[in-house]
């Protein structure tokens, strides 16, 4: 199928270069140009980003050289395969470009047969990588991103909303009574429970940058990027309904004869001198007040006007 095709972007001032290129690579990939560095940038960084990236050295303005130093230095592109398209033959240009990042160069005039071997070669390493990265960053139980990848994206997201003065939420939430649930109807139907409640609630954040992660035991988190505080209680509330809509019976708890989650939600412009940590011991206080006042609610944490920086 179309869609599962891996994406090359081309990157040359000559479009003779892409020309051939793009005969040579579309029949059996997606493939989308650029004739300069700074467009070669806004391409990586609009959309679906490439699974390999062949791009010329010698281009006027901004050489690939610079080119690749931006992608590296990028926690979204570093990881994107570089292959140089040069014409230089020295050793130390090469080495240079390796010393950057690269993983390969192809020469011109292109040889149709080494330019395929090599694309393909590349391709199917990052398709592994990213096939042993989505192992690694997901729950083995649930399905749904681990906290290994939570931590991860909280960083991510921490970081960006500084650069951009955006607003940041979390949500916290525990399965209300799980423990009960668990020696009641014992540990399978427990684990079966997890399965439910972690599909329903990854289901309710709509947008890419979204994520909702399992957190540890019964505890899930989502991390919502520029949300403010009333777009964060519509996505808490809106997950207590879907695990309260599940049904799933439980005769042990004083919430009520289904299984209910209790939620904290917490909102932030990060700044350099809170600590995300902050965030989160917002909303775990949010969650403990939750549970307080009698479970299956959310209990919202107002930091947006003023915190403590001391």
């Amino acid at each position: 199928m179309d869609d599962e095709r891996q994406k090359i972007l081309i990157v040359d001032d000559e479009r003779f270069n892409i020309n051939v290129l793009v005969e040579l690579l579309k029949p059996e990939h997606k493939t989308t140009v650029a004739k300069n560095g700074r467009q070669a940038l806004e391409r990586v960084l609009m959309g679906t980003p490439p699974d390999l990236i062949l791009l010329d050295v010698m281009m006027p303005g901004m050489d690939g050289y610079e080119v690749i130093q931006k992608l590296k230095d990028n926690e979204k592109t570093k990881n994107i395969p570089v292959i140089f398209i040069t014409a230089l033959s020295q050793t130390s240009d090469e080495a240079k470009g390796f010393d950057l990042g690269a993983v390969d160069y192809i020469t011109k005039p292109f040889q149709p047969t080494i330019v395929k071997a090599r694309v393909n070669t590349h391709l199917r390493l990052k398709r592994k990588s990213d096939l042993l990265e989505s192992l690694v960053a997901l729950d083995g139980l649930t399905e749904i991103p681990n906290r290994r990848r939570f931590d991860e994206t909280l960083d991510l997201e921490w970081k960006r909303a500084i650069r951009n003065n955006n607003l940041l939420s979390l949500v916290l939430m525990d399965i209300d009574h799980f423990k009960l649930y668990n020696d009641n109807y014992g540990h399978a139907a427990g684990d079966v429970c997890l399965k439910k409640v972690a599909r329903s609630i990854e289901k309710v954040p709509q947008r890419p940058a979204d994520l909702v992660a399992r957190y540890g035991g019964e505890e899930f988190v989502a991390v919502l990027p520029e949300t403010d505080g009333e777009g964060a209680t519509q996505i808490a509330e809106q997950m207590r309904e879907a695990v309260f809509s599940l049904g799933v019976t439980h005769e042990f708890s004083s919430a009520s004869d289904v299984v209910t989650i209790s939620l904290g939600v917490a909102t932030i412009y990060p700044v350099v001198e809170i600590d995300q940590k902050y965030l989160i011991e917002q909303a775990d206080k949010g969650l403990y007040d939750a549970k307080e006042e009698g479970r299956n609610r959310f209990v919202d944490v107002d930091m947006t006007i003023s915190y403590d920086t001391d």
